[in-house]
């Protein structure tokens, strides 16, 4: 346990605390119990001092924003010298733990519900005019991990915190930001006027967030880098280059091409021409995306250099290379796929190297 509550305090009377989930550059994070209404909730308490003061305030900015696509937020406390954040508990891990921690990236079918349901998510917020400003894959969490059973942006409560130290360090220049634990995380994901420009950033920089995101999830990288050659990148914003696995495969390409020229308007250099999360959520609502369940298997034997057999929970799948999604597997790799009913045995479609 880190931080500073051990396993069984009770906060405020109410919340008993059942773990650690772990901690951003801003708060510890805690699974915790909630003994009146008898659920579980995320329990988060900032860890500087200096920022106890504007907690209040991020919580009511984070209280505003309700949508199925985001992690509500249920309560705050001030506990002697402490404030927290309750939360809606998220049973799983981070987008980037989820999905990326298993692939290197993900096919173009997940790809598009993810990029929906973020959008939709996103939407709730600019409605209501609540910038994230500090969007990344540590602050969407995802149920389910390939299931994507749930997806949901988070940390709103604490947007306002960080957009006050990426200001700070955006303003101090690129050593800064580099120093900075809340920067170095955010910064592959910053847009450029972010950093130019960090006490004017408005809505379309979290499109950005979006866009930068969506890229990583679909090629297996962020579109600028990472580290300190990543600021220079962003600032010169030219149309990042999808690694030619993205859309050369006719099996994905309809799909892929739709997706990565939505993620390119996501990353204008320009604001003002970027679309709106409004518009996003219209053109995802466009893309065709089955939701089959996934499973995880192993080659089994390989054919020809053409075909094969996946073992999948004690069954063989057949897959045919053209339905592979980025690098090739080889005999005893795993993958992740969907399977279909075919004569003599189910047939697979995408399938996915997995790390």
């Amino acid at each position: 346990m880190k931080g500073p509550h051990k396993k069984n305090e009770i906060v405020s009377g109410r919340y008993r605390i059942d773990g650690f989930l772990g901690e951003g550059g801003m708060q510890f994070v805690y699974r915790a119990h909630d003994l009146m209404l008898d659920r579980r909730v995320a329990l988060k308490t900032p860890k500087n001092a200096s920022a106890e003061k504007r907690f209040h305030r991020s919580a009511i900015v984070a209280a505003k924003v309700n949508h199925p696509n985001v992690a509500k937020t249920l309560d705050y406390l001030d506990v002697g010298d402490r404030a927290y954040l309750v939360e809606e508990y998220v049973s799983g891990s981070d987008l980037g733990q989820a999905l990326l921690g298993h692939a290197h990236y993900i096919d173009p079918y997940l790809a598009a519900r993810v990029f929906h349901h973020l959008v939709k998510g996103l939407a709730a917020s600019h409605h209501v005019g609540v910038v994230h400003r500090d969007l990344k894959p540590s602050n969407v969490m995802v149920g389910g991990g390939f299931q994507l059973r749930a997806i949901k942006i988070t940390d709103f409560g604490i947007a306002k915190l960080a957009d006050e130290e990426l200001t700070q360090a955006a303003e101090g220049g690129s050593d800064s930001i580099t120093s900075s634990r809340t920067a170095v995380g955010a910064l592959p994901y910053m847009a450029p006027e972010a950093i130019e420009t960090p006490r004017k950033v408005a809505l379309s920089a979290d499109i950005w967030s979006i866009g930068a995101m969506m890229y990583e999830l679909v090629s297996g990288k962020p579109p600028y880098g990472t580290g300190l050659k990543a600021v220079r990148a962003i600032l010169e914003a030219k149309p990042p280059e999808f690694p030619s696995f993205v859309t050369s495969n006719a099996q994905f390409a309809p799909l892929s091409n739709s997706l990565s020229d939505l993620i390119l308007k996501c990353l204008a250099k320009d604001a003002q021409k970027r679309p709106t999360a409004d518009q996003l959520v219209g053109q995802c609502s466009q893309l065709y995306y089955p939701m089959v369940e996934r499973h995880v298997g192993t080659i089994r034997t390989i054919r020809h250099n053409a075909w094969g057999f996946i073992a999948v929970d004690g069954t063989d799948v057949f897959f045919n290379f053209d339905s592979v999604y980025g690098a090739r597997p080889g005999l005893n790799d795993r993958v992740m796929l969907s399977k279909f009913p075919g004569g003599g045995a189910h047939r697979a479609h995408p399938v996915v190297k997995l790390r």
